[in-house]
C-alpha cells in the first residue's frame, strides 16, 4: 500500500467517525426505532399470518435443528445442532423480543442434535422438554438434563403412539421409538432416534432424526402407509446408512431436505442417497447450499420460501 493509499484510508476513517459523532441522540433513537420496526415487519411477513403452519430447517452446519410454529402460534424446536450456531439461526426466524419456546424436543442425545440446547435453555424460557428416554451419558447431555431439572421444565419421554397437539389442527405423531422404557434402549443412540410425522390438513413432514435403515425397516413392517408424507427430512444428514430405497418409496415425498454442512468430514450426503432421491423425482434441498429452508402450509397448499 502506498503512502497516498494510507492517507486516503485514514481520511475515510476520520470522516466516518465524524459523521457518527454528528448524529444526535435523537436521530440515533430514530434509526434504532426504524431497525426494530423493520425487524418486526419482516417477522410478521413470514410468521405472522394466522392459520398457517411454518416449518424451518435451520442451517446449523453438520447437525439438525427444526423450528415449527403451529397455526395458533405455538413454537417447537426439534434438535439444536452442534452448539454455537443455534442462537443466531433461531434468532433469524424469531423477532428479537421473543424469548420463549413452548417446547423443545431432542430426537436423541448425540452432540450434533443436542449441542445447542444448553444455550437455548439459558437464553429462552422453555415450558416443555421432550426426549426419547435414552441414557444421557455425555457431558453435554448431562448439562442439558441438569438445566431442565433446575428450571423445572416439564420433562417427558415420547414413544410410538403418542400425539402432540400443536394447536390449530397441527399435530406431531410419534412413530418411533417403540418403547418409552429406558432399560430397553439400544446402545446405538441412532436406533432409538425419535421419528415423528408433523401433520396439518393435507400436508405432512416426516422427521427422521438419525434413524438407520434397520429402524426404517421396522417402521415399514409396522405400518408403511403411515410413512407417506409431503416432505421428508432425510435421515442422518444423507448418510448411506439411512434412506433405504424401500423407505424412500414408502414415504413418497415430493421434497427432501438434507440438513448438512458443506464439505463435511463424513462425506454427507452420500451420492447413493442423492441419486436415489433424484431417481424418485424428489426435489432435494440442502441447508449447506440454501441456508435456512422454510415451508409454510395452510393445510391445502404447501409453499417453500
Amino acid at each position: 500500500m502506498t503512502n497516498g493509499d494510507t492517507e486516503m484510508t485514514e481520511y475515510v476513517k476520520i470522516t466516518f467517525v465524524n459523521i457518527l459523532q454528528k448524529i444526535s441522540a435523537r436521530n440515533k433513537a430514530i434509526i434504532l426505532f426504524i431497525l426494530i420496526f423493520l425487524n418486526i415487519i419482516s417477522f410478521y411477513y413470514v410468521f405472522g399470518v394466522k392459520n398457517v403452519l411454518k416449518v424451518v430447517f435451520l442451517d446449523v452446519g453438520q447437525g439438525d435443528a427444526i423450528f415449527i410454529q403451529s397455526p395458533t402460534g405455538n413454537q417447537l424446536l426439534i434438535d439444536s445442532g452442534n452448539g454455537g450456531t443455534i442462537l443466531p439461526k433461531l434468532g433469524s426466524v424469531l423477532p428479537f423480543f421473543d424469548r420463549s419456546l413452548d417446547a423443545v424436543l431432542a430426537t436423541h442425545p448425540d452432540q450434533d442434535h443436542i449441542g445447542g440446547f444448553p444455550d437455548i435453555l439459558k437464553f429462552y424460557k422453555v415450558d416443555n422438554f421432550f426426549q426419547n428416554g435414552a441414557v444421557y451419558g455425555t457431558a453435554t447431555a448431562q448439562e442439558v438434563m441438569k438445566d431442565v431439572g433446575a428450571k423445572n421444565i416439564k420433562n417427558e419421554t415420547l414413544c410410538r403412539g403418542e400425539i402432540l397437539d400443536l394447536g390449530g389442527g397441527a399435530s406431531l405423531e410419534i412413530l418411533w421409538p417403540l418403547t418409552c422404557d429406558s432399560a430397553k434402549k439400544s446402545s446405538d443412540t441412532n436406533s432409538d432416534s425419535i421419528v415423528a410425522k408433523l401433520v396439518y390438513g393435507d400436508d405432512s413432514v416426516l422427521l427422521t432424526g438419525d434413524a438407520p435403515q434397520k429402524t426404517e425397516k421396522a417402521l415399514i413392517s409396522l405400518d408403511p402407509f403411515s410413512l407417506k408424507s409431503t416432505i421428508l427430512k432425510v435421515g442422518h444428514h444423507g448418510s448411506k446408512n439411512s434412506s433405504s430405497e424401500d423407505f424412500l418409496r414408502a414415504v413418497s415425498s415430493t421434497d427432501a431436505v438434507i440438513s448438512v454442512a458443506l464439505k463435511n468430514s463424513y462425506g454427507h450426503p452420500s451420492i447413493v442417497v442423492t441419486d436415489e432421491l433424484k431417481n424418485l423425482g424428489e426435489n432435494i434441498l440442502q441447508t449447506s447450499l440454501l441456508g435456512n429452508v422454510l415451508f409454510y402450509s395452510d393445510g391445502v397448499n404447501l409453499n417453500q420460501k
